[in-house]
């Protein structure tokens, strides 16, 4: 059973997309309040316990006052060139430091940095996706180089499957050519970490 926690409030960053959706609706069910970031009004109107910021560039640094916990769902284009993913945690990260905000949690992807690897899982990314990785290292790299608590969470392929809540998580978790994880768990991981920290400064992976 899931332990009680005290209210936060979340600002979700790539809240309009596939995952981000998601982590509001998932934070928001639990009794959070959501501050959901997103390029657009009305993704979320009218959605109790749902408050949208419009954050049009994600070079400029968002309005985080009174934010608890960030979680970032960014994900790039899918093909060509992207620094999506890089540009928004720089200066997210920039935000979180003028109002003293200290819990990051950011979803990454298995297959960057360490685990670009010669493994089938890897090599079946990359020729994929290559641009999307690569913008994902260079998270990486800012995430880690900053002095919040961060979390960096290391999916394999998402995909809409339904809440299960039947995963495994961990740092040297085995990821295979078949791994995946679906977004309504991905989500609730997420918001559990935001909830009760257990991997900080820490690169958990999930998967069914």
């Amino acid at each position: 059973m899931r332990q009680d926690v005290s209210q936060k409030t979340v600002a979700v960053l790539g809240a309009s997309g596939a995952t981000g959706r998601h982590v509001v609706s998932t934070a928001a069910e639990r009794g959070h309040e959501v501050v959901a970031l997103v390029r657009r009004p009305g993704a979320f109107a009218q959605r109790e316990g749902v408050r949208e910021v419009i954050w049009p560039d994600v070079v400029e640094a968002p309005e985080l006052a009174g934010v608890d916990v960030v979680i970032s769902a960014l994900g790039g284009a899918d093909k060509g060139p992207t620094t999506v993913c890089a540009d928004g945690i720089r200066s997210v990260v920039a935000a979180m430091r003028e109002v003293d905000v200290t819990r990051l949690i950011a979803v990454s992807a298995h297959g960057v940095l360490e685990t670009h690897d010669g493994s089938l899982y890897s090599r079946a990314v990359w020729s994929r996706v290559a641009e999307r990785m690569r913008d994902k290292e260079e998270m990486e790299k800012v995430v880690a180089g900053s002095d919040v608590d961060w979390t960096l969470v290391r999916p394999p392929a998402l995909s809409n499957a339904g809440a299960t809540g039947e995963y495994r998580t961990g740092v040297d978790l085995p990821i295979r050519l078949w791994s995946s994880i679906g977004r309504a768990d991905l989500a609730a991981f997420l918001v559990d970490e935001a909830e009760n920290p257990r991997y900080v400064r820490a690169r958990p992976r999930i998967t069914r």
